[in-house]
């Protein structure tokens, strides 16, 4: 009956959502992700699923979206002339691409799959101007136009006519528009190695806050790259928005938001203040660390960045020192053993590809020379958790938590850890935590459902895990990965 009574105030809910985005105009989005191109050594990794996982994402927030993947110049121009046909004055346009980008004559273009660079005038022929596109859709009326650009890469065309890669020009955008580059002005960064951009994985943890504002979203995004990257990424952003605009509105909550799985007595989480700091870590029956737990445990699948996760074995360590990011990485570590950057990136890189003991070193690494590194705690609080040491992981992630009390990652972290150790309880208070502070938290909704299930509270537990599945289909083989079934 609670299932039956969730579901048709979702549906409500819905409606009104759909009335109120019609009374402030439609939401249009373009999505592309462009990744073989024939000039470049490999096709990339990241540009096509996160394309697909921003989409998504987009899908659920209301807008009306196309998504191109590896598109030449002629199909990414009828691609954007459908997205001009579909603006109506008040409307909102969003345009998202992952690919190669390059400036030239302090305007950024996104590059077709097809290009044919060997010059810079090349560039403005096969390339698409941004600056043009954003006219275009103002042109239309749209009252809010947002870009996302994850094209900072280095990229084989610049090394033709330029001794370096220059990254991205400043725009010059009509009123109404936020512009984010997934780093600085003039910048390039390298791909992660992984499947997913860190770019990306920040940018979709902040947009599926409620009633945030698209401004704050972005900013937060910045927050979060800078953070994780040690500062070797940092996020470029312009705005000259006249209205506000949130990705989820949180008066009109989406169907599958973890806001309609609370229980009926509950009242809605708030996001308009910070959340209170959490209880002192529960107490847990943990196992003696001379008997952990036996549990079988294969590779996960990517998470976010503070907690990356891989879908491949775990690999030879010869193999992995032929990894084109670790080898550098490396390199900068044999100069200077204590580049704390270097050993904590390499970390993340390492559990991306399952060589989780490697990566737990680098995080011991990581903390010997800050032991107040709460991203590396919570780091090696998962990865700890992910292998069965659950004694040691409890540990990182209380310190982490003393010393960031609201680090939402850390939450979820030991909420998986009391997942895992049959500590549901606990578990239902870590992810409850972690819910207030970010509601559409994939993992920590999916978590309090199992947590609740085994609590005997099974209908709020089916209710959790409907709504978490109907936000990440993967999600149940995701923490089937983690052990946890």
């Amino acid at each position: 009956m609670k299932i039956r009574l969730a579901l048709l105030l979702a549906l409500i809910f819905s409606v009104a959502s759909t009335a109120s985005s019609s009374a402030a105009g439609d939401r249009h989005a373009l999505v592309i992700g462009n990744a073989k191109y024939p000039d470049a050594d490999a096709p990339l990794k990241e540009p096509i699923n996160d394309a697909r996982d921003v989409a998504d994402e987009l899908k659920r927030d209301g807008f009306k979206l196309e998504i191109g993947e590896n598109l030449t110049g002629d199909a990414m121009r009828r691609a954007f002339d459908r997205l001009y046909a579909e603006i109506k004055p008040g409307d909102v346009a969003l345009l998202f691409f992952s690919g190669y980008g390059i400036q030239s004559n302090r305007q950024s273009y996104m590059i077709p799959v097809d290009a044919q660079i060997w010059q810079e005038s090349d560039v403005r022929r096969d390339g698409i101007s941004l600056e043009t596109v954003l006219g275009e859709i103002n042109s239309r009326g749209a009252g809010v136009k947002i870009a996302l650009l994850d094209a900072s890469r280095r990229n084989p065309y610049e090394r033709r006519f330029r001794s370096f890669s220059a990254g991205l020009a400043p725009v010059v955008a009509p009123n109404g528009t936020l512009v984010m580059y997934s780093a600085a002005l003039s910048s390039v960064v390298s791909d992660s190695g992984g499947d997913h951009s860190l770019f990306v994985q920040e940018l979709l943890k902040e947009i599926r806050v409620p009633d945030l504002m698209a401004e704050e979203a972005l900013n937060r995004t910045r927050v979060g790259v800078t953070r994780a990257s040690r500062q070797e990424q940092i996020p470029w952003i312009s705005s000259s928005l006249a209205e506000d605009f949130s990705f989820v509105p949180g008066g009109n909550p989406h169907p599958a938001a973890a806001i309609a799985a609370l229980p009926p007595t509950e009242p809605p989480p708030s996001t308009a203040s910070p959340a209170p700091a959490p209880s002192p870590a529960p107490a847990v029956n943990l196992p003696t660390p001379t008997a952990p737990p036996k549990v079988e445990v294969t590779p996960p699948t990517p998470t976010p960045a503070d907690k990356p996760a891989g879908n491949n074995p775990a690999p030879a360590e010869v193999a992995l020192a032929d990894d084109p990011t670790i080898k550098s990485l490396t390199a900068k570590i044999d100069a200077n053993p204590d580049d704390i950057n270097a050993l904590y990136r390499r970390g993340q890189v390492y559990v991306s590809k399952g060589a989780y003991k490697l990566a737990i070193k680098d995080f011991d690494d990581t903390i010997r020379l800050n032991p107040k590194d709460v991203e590396a705690l919570n780091n090696r609080c998962w990865v700890r958790t992910v292998v069965g040491d659950l004694q040691g992981a409890l540990k990182d992630c209380n310190e982490a938590l003393r010393l960031r009390p609201n680090f939402v990652d850390a939450l979820d972290s030991r909420g998986l850890l009391n997942l895992k150790a049959g500590a549901n309880k606990n578990a239902i208070t870590d992810f409850d935590a972690a819910l207030k502070i970010n509601p559409r938290l994939t993992s920590s909704l999916y978590g309090r459902g199992l947590a609740k299930q085994r609590n005997g509270a099974i209908p709020e537990g089916d209710l959790d895990i409907a709504n978490a599945r109907a936000m990440d289909p993967n999600i149940v083989q995701e923490f089937e990965t983690y052990g946890v079934r």
